[in-house]
This record gives structure tokens, C-alpha cells and sequence, in this order.
């Protein structure tokens, strides 16, 4: 959007300078309008199931947001020679089927002939204009909690390349399927610093848009969560374009410690990945234990915001320190 002159209004309250998730309008002092758009080309040759992929990344930018999604609009381009209608139904049954989890309702849409089938949606929701979730906002000393594991792209690649065989239950098709919704909404009653979804620019791209400002962060690496088997995928060469090109950019702001086939894990390029929150220490692992109470069973510290260094991220074998938490203020 550079040199793009656009309407300025006082009640815009997030827009597109810090590449947050979604951008938000005030309608009134207890209500924001929070809008995003996002679509993807098919990961796996099941419609449905990559109907349901779409809605769910296309939604995870509104809940990253601190918001809930209320009305959606669909986004389709296919090709009518070779896709045929019922594929297409599977498809918009499969993001039905999302927004009908998320309590969203969906408006109509719009399609286009394309030769490369996309989906997604346009979606729209509201939050309180004073309880916005940022991704620039966290505070040196707070620690890094992630809500699903990483490897989607890889293993997305590896289906792709028919060196594993697809199943609706495999672990990664069953995170990407799994909305957001619950962590956020179960993240509100902490103290939120900072959010952001891990999608197309892996973790260390959007923990880079999270060190806005005079800070850095480090990662655990021996804490964060990863899908089963991915190791033998990374050996195995099945890591896509996306991901490669992350780490040949993105490296030049890293401190990276491990070894590369570790590493590339953390630039993997994710669809419908998990929340990253941001927030006070001590507050963590009761965090992590309600997400994981919630079925976002691979949650966990994953790191920490510290002063600036001479690299934005640091990437290390070490694990977070434990952490106890303050007693409970419940009285029984």
C-alpha cells in the first residue's frame, strides 16, 4: 500500500500499518467492527475437508483479533471445466460447516471463473474498542504461549507429494481444522499483551512483526510443539517453497543457533495455524493448562520477549524456566 493515498477517519482504530490480523472501525464507544479476508488454494484433494481448512484460517485472523466472528461472506474461484458442481458443494458445505461452529452467519459470496481453485471468506466481527488484541504490544518479560504445534506446510507438501498417505485424521488435518475460537476466548481472561495467528510467514515472520518497538524475543526450541513424524519429513526433503523462502529472508533478523533442517520448522509456512499470545510470566501456565483442558492439547511456553539485541530473534536449544504461578486469590 505504499504511496497509496486512502479516507482517513478518526474512528478507524487499526488499519494496515502494523500488519495486524484483521482491521478494526469504532461504531461506538462499546462496539468495534472487525474485518478480515483470506483465501487459499487446496491443500489436500478432499473438498470438504479443505472447505473446512479455509473457513478456519479465513476465521483465526478475527479471533486473533480478541473478537468474534458474526457474518461471513464467501470468496470462490474454479474452474467450471474441470471442477465439478459437487466438488464445489463439498467445498462450500466444508466452510458451512466452520461458520456454523464459530456461530457465524453467512450472507452469499461470490465466484469467479479462475483455472487455480481458491476459497476463503470475508468475514466480519465485533469486539469492545477498548479490548483489541495487537500483535506490536507485548512487553519485555513476557513469555510466548502457542496454542497448536507447527509443520503444516511440511506436511501438506509431503501429502502433495504422495509421500505420506492423506487421512482426515491425521494430526495436522485435525489442527487445521480446529478453530481458534475456544483459545481466544479462553485467553481473554488473562492478561493479554499481544496476538497474532502463525500462517503463511511461520513463527519467526509474525514473532517478527510481534518485536515491533525496542525489543527482542527469544525461542525454546526444545518446547515447541511439532507434529509427530515431522523430523522424517524434513530428511525426506518435503518442505515447500514457502517455507525455504521464509528462512533465506527472514534469517538476516535471527540469532539462529540450530541446526537448519531444526530450524526450518520455525520459518515453516502454516495454514489455520494456532494463536501466539503474549503475556505476563506468571500468568502462563495456567494459560497453557486451559487450552489444553480445551483440546488445544500441544499448547505451550514456547518463549519470551526480552531488551533488544543485536538480532530481533534468538533461536536456542533451552527451555523456558519453570515457572510457578501465584496462589489463587479463590477463597474456597
Amino acid at each position: 500500500m505504499s504511496g497509496v493515498q486512502t479516507y482517513e477517519d478518526n474512528n478507524l482504530l487499526v488499519g494496515y500499518e502494523h500488519s495486524d490480523d484483521a482491521g478494526v472501525y469504532r461504531i461506538n464507544d462499546e462496539v468495534a467492527l472487525v474485518q478480515s479476508v483470506d483465501f487459499i488454494t487446496p491443500i489436500v484433494d478432499d473438498p470438504f475437508i479443505y472447505g473446512q481448512i479455509a473457513a478456519s484460517n479465513a476465521l483465526s485472523d478475527i479471533f486473533a483479533m480478541g473478537a468474534v466472528a458474526k457474518t461471513a461472506m464467501n470468496l470462490l474461484m474454479w474452474d467450471q471445466d474441470h471442477i465439478s458442481k459437487e466438488m464445489i458443494s463439498d467445498i462450500l458445505r466444508g466452510g458451512a460447516q466452520k461458520l456454523k461452529e464459530a456461530r457465524a452467519v453467512l450472507l452469499g459470496g461470490h465466484s469467479v471463473g479462475d483455472l487455480e481453485q481458491k476459497y476463503g471468506l470475508s468475514v466480519s466481527g465485533v469486539v469492545h474498542p477498548q479490548k483489541i488484541w495487537r500483535n506490536h504490544r507485548a512487553q519485555i518479560g513476557d513469555v510466548l504461549v502457542l496454542c497448536k504445534a507447527l509443520g503444516t506446510g511440511i506436511v501438506s507438501t509431503a501429502l502433495k507429494n504422495k509421500h505420506i498417505a492423506y487421512s482426515p485424521n491425521l494430526e495436522a488435518i485435525e489442527s487445521m481444522t480446529q478453530l481458534n475460537l475456544k483459545a481466544s476466548l479462553c485467553a481473554r481472561e488473562f492478561d493479554i499483551h499481544a496476538c497474532t495467528d502463525i500462517t503463511g510467514f511461520g513463527l519467526v515472520g509474525h514473532l517478527l512483526e510481534m518485536c515491533a518497538d525496542n525489543k527482542s524475543a527469544q525461542i525454546f526450541f526444545d518446547d515447541v510443539p511439532l507434529f509427530d513424524g515431522l523430523n522424517a519429513l524434513i530428511h525426506a526433503g518435503q518442505i515447500p517453497n514457502g517455507s525455504k523462502k521464509n528462512y533465506h529472508y527472514l534469517s538476516q533478523f535471527v540469532d539462529n543457533k540450530l541446526q537448519e533442517k531444526e530450524s526450518i520448522t520455525l520459518f515453516d509456512a502454516q495454514t489455520s495455524g494456532g494463536l501466539l499470545f503474549a503475556l505476563p510470566k506468571d500468568q502462563a501456565p495456567r494459560l497453557v493448562e486451559s487450552l489444553r483442558f480445551l483440546g488445544y492439547t500441544k499448547s505451550a511456553i514456547i518463549g519470551e520477549f526480552i531488551p533488544l539485541g543485536e538480532k530481533k530473534i534468538v533461536l536456542d536449544y533451552f527451555s523456558a524456566p519453570t515457572i510457578t504461578p501465584p496462589p489463587s486469590t479463590q477463597s474456597s
